[in-house]
């Protein structure tokens, strides 16, 4: 049962294969006898999610099952689940229950999908090899010694890994499409605004993104079906229709214009994950796409100024974890002012107080215009190239990624971690959606594929990207992890 996509999980419900609770059961189990290597679980949920999986049998038995009734996800821990531990990878949340759902999550539960639990993550999502957990590192399935990627790591490995079949994820600057890659599966960051961001703890509000990480890309559109739409608790979300993302998964790619960012493919870019993203192009032109350069000019400002706007929006979101209200407070502070050094201190780890140090001074005065409003200029600059690129182009691609997986523990300088974000934090500062599928392997860890479109361009993307996994097999594989059959 764990091999199978949720797709093919959907139909096995439906024909009565088995019952969501077996579905479930067998999961929680491998859960118990694998998560312990990986650590892709802060909270595991047994009570809850037999419970949902018996209300939706129950549901099915009446005739009212609905496309993802029964399915089991895992929710990366950044999103506020009603009555569950919501740590967001913190000691500053640590023993924080939420009262309330975040509307991804309420809206998960009212297709009737089931919840395994809370995913690890880089704390309070700012990461991009998911050992920035106070919750401790995260392995990548396919190799123990390699990260996962991050932030939603855990939501990458559980899912390769063959412990949930599909995991919810946030990408602030890359952080689905960079584990997707490094973990071997799909992931989708929609556009800006598609989804829903109320009830996720916030990093950086103007860049945030919920999305769906799966096997496959109709996965991946089974579940946006189900999350995407307006949301009057959130002032970002986007008053547009939902169309259904599965229709046109199957529609030819005939005539596709294919551009390739010059950007993407220069100095720093692993050759042999060159070589397997430029296979991958070849066979969207077996399928009559049409392949140009295309130039995005300022890509190489597109670090500097997230590293701006970012840490500068980070500042003012993680300002309200002061030890007073909830989350982390300090023992026997002397007064008010120790109260809020030392539960702030204690409460975070060594990368956000690094990003709050950074956005505070860049917010600060005599620095606001050189800095931040700087910033925000050259954002509009890098939107406006992606716009003139989509004027030519119906879609992007290049890596996700510049290299593999890297080992655990070979980031030593933040400088060198952030350079690993270099072709995906453009795209959320220009608020455009993009996915990654697996493409290939390099010395036995996956490398992923990414495929960029213009603003609500997500039934594209997920069209080109399900046609490419009917060509090829490499979101089939699995690593050995997850071909135990027990």
């Amino acid at each position: 049962m764990h091999d199978k996509t949720l797709t093919e999980l959907a139909a096995a419900l439906t024909a009565g294969e088995f019952t969501s609770r077996e579905l479930t059961e067998h999961l929680l189990a491998r859960i118990e006898r694998l998560d312990g290597e990986l650590n892709s679980f802060i909270t595991v949920t047994p009570e809850a999610a037999l419970a949902a999986a018996d209300a939706a049998d129950a549901a099915r038995a009446r005739g009212e099952a609905g496309p993802l009734t029964g399915l089991p996800v895992a929710i990366k821990d950044l999103f506020c689940t009603q009555g569950v531990l919501t740590t967001a990878g913190s000691k500053m949340l640590a023993n924080f229950v939420s009262p309330y759902d975040a509307t991804v999550v309420e809206r998960l539960k009212a297709a009737g999908t089931v919840s395994l639990g809370k995913v690890n993550l880089d704390e309070f999502a700012m990461g991009s090899s998911n050992e920035n957990s106070a919750f401790g590192a995260v392995k990548n399935p396919w190799d123990a010694t390699a990260v996962p990627g991050g932030s939603s790591g855990g939501s990458a490995a559980a899912v390769a890994a063959g412990l949930a079949p599909a995991a919810m994820g946030t990408d602030t600057g890359g952080s689905i499409r960079q584990p997707a890659a490094f973990c071997g599966i799909t992931g989708l960051k929609p556009t800006y605004g598609r989804v829903s961001r109320w009830g996720i703890i916030a990093y950086a509000s103007s860049l945030d993104q919920a999305g769906p990480m799966a096997r496959s890309a109709s996965d991946c559109a089974l579940l946006l079906n189900a999350i995407a739409g307006h949301d009057p608790k959130d002032s970002t979300s986007v008053a547009r229709g939902v169309p259904d993302y599965t229709e046109e998964l199957g529609a030819p790619l005939t005539g596709l214009k294919i551009g390739l960012p010059v950007e993407y493919f220069g100095d720093g870019l692993d050759p042999e994950v060159e070589t397997a993203v430029r296979e991958a192009v070849r066979v969207y032109e077996s399928l009559g796409a049409t392949v140009r350069e295309v130039s995005l000019p300022h890509t190489h400002y597109a670090i500097p100024a997230y590293y701006v706007i970012a840490p500068a929006e980070a500042s003012s979101n993680l300002s309200r974890y002061d030890g007073v209200r909830f989350g982390h407070r300090c023992q026997a502070p002397s007064d008010l002012i120790d109260l809020y050094k030392r539960s702030r201190a204690e409460g975070f780890g060594e990368e956000v107080k690094r990003r709050i140090l950074i956005g505070t001074h860049t917010l600060s005065e005599g620095f606001f215009d050189a800095y931040y409003k700087k910033a925000q200029q050259v954002r509009r600059l890098i939107r406006q190239d992606f716009l003139d690129a989509f004027e030519e182009v119906d879609v992007l691609m290049g890596p996700a990624s510049p290299t593999p997986a890297f080992d655990l523990g070979a980031k030593k300088d933040p400088v060198s971690m952030y350079l690993q974000d270099i072709y995906t934090i453009a795209v959320n500062l220009a608020g455009i959606p993009g996915i990654s599928v697996p493409a290939g392997f390099v010395k036995g860890r996956p490398v992923g594929l990414q495929i960029l479109g213009t603003h609500f361009a997500e039934a594209r993307l997920l069209n080109v990207a399900h046609r490419f996994q009917q060509a090829t097999d490499w979101h089939l594989r699995r690593p050995e992890l997850a071909e135990e059959t027990t």
